[in-house]
């Protein structure tokens, strides 16, 4: 079998302004970057604002595993079924971020012949949207240095500055570093921390503002610090919004690609699942849903933080309402959450499928309580057997949701019909009864146990005396109403990653809690989570490479 960069660098792309044509996209709604990608223009969407809405369907998935799930490559492949059905359907995607793709996981453009192209592009530069997000958190943090050198009218109290630089690489030696050193000139010494781009507040900011206004008015609330009377210090103060805002001015706008299959996607945005809020942009959402009958979407890593977030924070921000969520599972995923070792995933054992498959009916159980019908798919592979495929039909079906075997990998948007045609089905026959999981009034310690409780299933919540304390300022300074952003391991309902399956008798320990107000949301960190990640022993860069002609190979 090729591999991924091999299938897609040997797709025969359309030019944009074609896949644009499909959707009735005129050449001068487009602005190009080279044949195959473009920005779609802020008068296109003033046109087309007003058009009825499609059907929102969520893509989300169980928890993460050495094993793989395939959840943007289902994603991917769904769109390409809608598009063989003659469908008018559209794909609105993340933008994958530099740090994995050199790291552990990988890319995020799909897999095998269920893949968004250009495929290299968009795991690199892409249209710049990161480096944009990446050089207007950094100039605010270099104002908000530069005050305190020329100064500090505002009274910043160095001890309590709470941004962070950020940078879009996996390099764990920036989590905690020193700035300032050297002579006077040089600044003010204090503690500096740096964070992955797709966990700064910017980007989370990018992905929820409606338009530019909002952009605008969501950076000038950005906290940045507090002075010395404990008051917050923000961007708007340090007069640093417009630049900002300058730096951003493209980067808002989504963007246009499309599948093997040229299925039109619109890729916009990247929050991290576990450290932020993990989707697309609202914008790129919205401006799918005036343009396609059906707009498949996906969330972030598990049910638990992806799609948690999708629905309390995104959906409450933009008003949206999703009409399905599509659950993609593995056999070999249930099996390693059964407590099979990877080496032995290949090899039938429904006692082990039976144990791992709690891990399924868990996040079930939890896009059921947001009253939203769920479709489950089986990711396929050709080791899965009959009867274990059987298994997890029979499963899914006595707990009301309809099932479907995937094999987009294999065979692309062919292999997605059997699932397309669940979904068509579904919502024609089931309506989508939405609801959040909490009001706005809950206070954020019950909305934190809330989600602990209901969502993970553990038995109670832990503050660290810090996270305590800082929720208690968050609310006296009046954010007490705003929806919380859980940051935790994605590869378990608990803050313990080897904990898998649906473990019980656990407890959620928050040891830190910070306030995102420009973004809209507080964020909740739990257990040992980093927001800068690191590389692992051996990292995926190690075999990425380009030739004399330009050929990028160990892209995947």
């Amino acid at each position: 079998m090729k591999t991924d960069i091999q299938i897609a660098q040997e797709a025969v792309m359309l030019p944009i302004k074609e896949v644009a044509e499909k959707l009735n996209i005129t050449e001068e709604d487009l602005e190009l970057y080279g044949r195959y990608k473009a920005k779609l223009s802020d008068d296109y969407y003033n046109r087309i604002k007003d058009n009825k809405d499609g059907k929102l369907i969520l893509v989300t998935a169980i928890n993460p595993t050495p094993a793989g799930e395939g959840k943007t490559t289902t994603s991917v492949g769904l769109g390409q079924a809608f598009g063989q059905l003659n469908k008018k359907a559209i794909i609105a995607l993340r933008e994958p971020s530099l740090g994995p793709c050199f790291g552990i996981k990988g890319g995020a453009a799909g897999g095998g012949y269920a893949q968004v192209v250009p495929m290299e592009d968009l795991n690199l530069h892409f249209t710049g949207d990161f480096h944009a997000i990446t050089s207007a958190n950094n100039l605010l943090a270099a104002l908000l240095d530069n005050h305190i050198q020329q100064g500090n009218s505002l009274r910043i109290d160095t001890r309590q500055i709470v941004w962070k630089r950020c940078l879009d690489m996996n390099d764990r030696v920036l989590r905690n570093v020193v700035v300032g050193l050297g002579s006077k000139m040089d600044g003010v010494v204090r503690e500096d921390h740096f964070v992955i781009t797709v966990a700064s507040e910017i980007m989370a900011i990018l992905c929820l503002a409606e338009d530019m206004e909002d952009l605008k008015e969501r950076l000038k609330r950005i906290i940045v610090a507090y002075n010395y009377d404990g008051e917050p210090v923000t961007a708007g103060d340090l007069q640093a919004v417009g630049a900002m805002a300058a730096l951003l001015k493209d980067a808002i706008k989504p963007n246009l690609i499309q599948t093997l299959e040229h299925t039109p996607a619109l890729v916009h945005g990247g929050p991290f699942a576990n450290i932020a809020h993990g989707c697309n942009s609202v914008r790129a959402t919205k401006m799918a849903l005036k343009m396609a009958d059906y707009v498949i979407t996906e969330a972030g890593f598990g049910a638990d933080l992806g799609a948690e977030k999708f629905f309390d924070i995104k959906c409450r921000v933009a008003g949206l309402k999703p009409d399905a969520v599509v659950l993609v599972a593995t056999i070999r995923a249930l099996k390693y959450n059964g407590g099979v070792p990877k080496a032995e995933l290949s090899k039938e054992n429904l006692d082990a499928l039976k144990k791992g498959i709690v891990n399924l009916e868990k996040h079930i159980e939890n896009i059921q309580q947001y009253g939203v019908p769920v479709i489950v798919t089986l990711n396929s592979f050709i080791t899965d057997s009959p009867a274990e495929n059987e298994f997890v039909k029979s499963f899914c079906e006595e707990r009301g949701c309809e099932f479907a075997l995937s094999k987009v990998w294999e065979k692309g948007g062919e292999g997605g019909l059997e699932l397309a045609q669940k979904v068509l089905d579904t919502l024609d026959g089931k309506e989508s009864n939405f609801k959040v999981l909490y009001p706005d009034e809950m206070s954020l310690t019950d909305k934190i146990e809330t989600i602990a409780t209901k969502i993970y299933g553990a038995d109670k919540v832990v503050y660290a005396p810090a996270a305590s304390k800082m929720l208690k300022n968050i609310t006296d300074l009046g954010y007490g109403n705003l929806p919380v952003c859980m940051a935790k391991t994605q590869y378990s309902f608990s803050d313990d990653q080897t904990k898998l399956g649906r473990p019980e008798g656990f407890d959620i320990n928050i040891r830190e809690v910070y306030l995102s107000a420009g973004a809209g949301f507080v964020v909740a960190i739990t257990g040992s989570i980093m927001t800068m990640p690191g590389l692992p022993k051996v990292p995926a860069a190690n075999g990425i490479d380009v030739n004399e002609n330009g050929v990028i190979t160990g892209l995947f």
